[in-house]
């Protein structure tokens, strides 16, 4: 489907009580920071996803390119299903499908961005465990210089891709994203037969807009990135969040 115009992506509806919910997390739910460990959640926000949650039967999933055992701990003492990783790993209620082993090399590689990193006050390595993340949100002048290490590291890595993020470069397997993750969760209750709605801000949404629009369902771009295929948009993670009170609200 081709790309929208922001300014022509009216609001989303309310939340309903069909919906299977699917949420982004930095950008989307929560504000951006220029390091992931800075992140605040509001104090209403937990209790207004778990009210959510509940009156959709469960089926609301936190979908993120953080691990899901960094999503527990940012929204503790809650404990969403979901899809970390960028669907690498994923979890519905108490089943959970863990991602690939960390290959040893990645030590090695984790080391050298490190040293890189260094020279960029505010540049940031994020170490996912089975996957690199390279962050310049807080230093821009460090973009070449990560952007070309990861492309220079990619070959010591195979079965890896590269994903490109906002402000972040991330070395990780291949063979999943956010759409077949969500792709999932569908197939299984409680998000089966429901309606697909998936929120998200970054170019790594779109796999899951693509999924959602595939299957008759409600796609909503956070902010006004271009081009995107969303077919809805909240101006910023603030608009979402007074979004997903008006269906607990309803």
């Amino acid at each position: 489907m081709p790309a929208r115009q922001v300014a022509t992506r009216p609001r989303p509806p309310a939340p309903a009580d069909d919906w299977a919910l699917f949420l982004d997390v930095d950008g989307c739910l929560l504000d951006l920071a220029d390091q992931p460990d800075a992140v605040r959640v509001p104090p209403r926000l937990l209790a207004t996803l778990q009210a959510l949650g509940d009156r959709l039967g469960g089926a609301l999933a936190l979908v993120s390119g953080r691990p899901l055992a960094g999503l527990d701990a940012l929204f503790a003492p809650a404990r969403f299903s979901g899809a970390g990783l960028h669907g690498l790993e994923r979890r519905n209620g108490n089943a959970s499908s863990p991602p690939p082993e960390r290959p040893v090399v990645m030590d090695s590689v984790r080391a050298e961005a490190h040293g890189i990193a260094a020279r960029f006050p505010g540049a940031l390595v994020e170490d996912k465990g089975v996957a690199l993340g390279l962050h310049w949100r807080g230093a821009p002048e460090a973009k070449e210089s990560l952007r070309g290490f990861a492309e220079a590291a990619l070959p010591r890595l195979p079965g890896y891709r590269l994903q490109h993020g906002n402000h972040v470069v991330e070395l990780r397997p291949d063979g999943s994203d956010k759409g077949n993750a969500i792709e999932a969760l569908l197939a299984e209750p409680p998000f089966r037969g429901r309606v697909p709605v998936f929120a998200g801000d970054d170019i790594t949404d779109e796999s899951g807009f693509a999924v959602v629009n595939a299957r008759a369902g409600i796609s909503v771009l956070v902010g006004d990135r271009e081009p995107s295929a969303a077919h809805f948009a909240l101006p910023g993670p603030e608009a979402v969040r007074r979004w997903l009170i008006e269906g607990v609200a309803a």
